[in-house]
């Protein structure tokens, strides 16, 4: 019987494991940058249904930067664990 990657192994860690430690540091990335900005632009906060996702909003800025912070960690966590595999278990 043959040993299943660590990757393979590991699948829900990384992406339960990725989009919230993505989610977090995108949730402070954020506010840190509506901070330094200000309002700006966004005219709407965007807080209701479908807009909370609009990044054209306030709220869905920061909604997009936790999803695309998010999905960059699930890929680091990929990454890692392909190549830990790979030192584990030379082939």
């Amino acid at each position: 019987m043959q040993k299943k990657s660590i990757a393979s192994r590991g699948f829900w860690l990384m992406i339960v494991g990725g989009m919230l430690t993505g989610m977090g540091n995108g949730s402070v990335f954020g506010a840190a940058l509506m901070c330094f900005l200000g309002r700006g632009e966004f005219g709407d906060w965007g807080g209701w249904y479908g807009q909370a996702y609009d990044p054209h909003t306030f709220t869905g800025f920061i909604d997009w930067c936790m999803i695309v912070f998010g999905l960059a960690y699930i890929f680091i966590l990929s990454v890692s664990f392909s190549r830990h595999d790979a030192l584990e278990n030379p082939a």
